[in-house]
């Protein structure tokens, strides 16, 4: 709850959001997508387990420069740290979700990725709103170009969007 999102601190966003309201966020946006193809419990799992290493090793990101293989060890290792009280069944429950969303070995973890991207962008949204800067973040939009495939979420981006183009195209050409 108290590690904050890293890409919004390293923009300055006042009162950014913790890891744990982006998995929270996430894991409600599982619960309400309408694929039936997909394991819905499966995906709301993944979506609380995904980041879960980053409350002992924080939020890493690309502007870390810290090699994808390094993150994962020490994303590895902190797992390991966060499940060793609990029984051999549950630990081996949650790394195993935790590992099938880094490989993205399954339809329902390929999902979450995309709603982990998702969601940044939402949150990228609420802030230029809650700041009134629309336009601001828009680096954050521009590093998911193309990762949407799911039905669900094209559509939502497209909306999100849409709705943020208005709010700088009125803010670009105020009306007299």
């Amino acid at each position: 709850q108290r590690v904050p999102r890293t890409g919004w601190v390293y923009r300055n966003v006042a009162k950014p959001e913790s890891v744990s309201d982006h998995m929270y966020r996430m894991a409600v946006m599982a619960l309400v997508t309408e694929d039936k193809s997909l394991n819905k419990d499966r995906c709301v799992r993944l979506a609380l387990v995904h980041d879960m290493a980053e409350c002992i090793v924080g939020d890493i990101a690309p502007a870390d420069n810290i090699s994808k293989e390094e993150k994962h060890r020490r994303e590895e290792a902190a797992m390991q740290q966060l499940t060793q009280l609990l029984s051999e069944d549950l630990r081996k429950e949650i790394y195993e979700l935790w590992e099938e969303y880094e490989n993205q070995s399954t339809a329902e973890a390929k999902f979450v990725k995309q709603l982990d991207q998702c969601e940044m962008i939402l949150q990228a949204f609420e802030y230029e709103e809650l700041e009134n800067t629309p336009g601001r973040l828009q680096d954050f939009y521009d590093s998911t170009a193309g990762k949407f495939v799911h039905t669900e979420l094209l559509q939502l981006v497209s909306l999100i969007n849409t709705e943020r183009n208005k709010k700088i195209a009125a803010t670009s050409h105020p009306r007299s």
